[in-house]
């Protein structure tokens, strides 16, 4: 799974880039034909926004959430992902 990170208004730091790569290790867990995420962190004065898309074997997820810390953006971004995904998953086992 390749993470691409990229900020708009806001530097990337290490610690930003680690805690994302931790956090999409979690998903790699529920679903292993992730191929591609692609993280868009930005700062609109005091709203710190995070949006991701992933890209599956055949579909394309996309998530973002507004807070104003950057980190907890991030979890509740992963969350929303990781809802997304199990439904996928759910669906595509589904079929008979």
């Amino acid at each position: 799974m390749q993470v691409i990170v990229t900020g708009h208004h806001l530097e990337v730091t290490d610690a930003l880039k680690a805690h994302i790569d931790s956090k999409f290790e979690k998903l790699a867990r529920h679903f292993d034909n992730v191929t591609e995420v692609h993280v868009i962190l930005s700062v609109e004065k005091l709203i710190q926004k995070a949006e991701a898309t992933l890209q599956l074997s055949g579909a394309k997820l996309f998530a973002e959430d507004s807070q104003e810390d950057m980190y907890v953006a991030i979890d509740h971004m992963i969350d929303k992902l990781d809802r997304q995904i199990t439904k996928y998953k759910e669906k595509t086992a589904q079929h008979r």
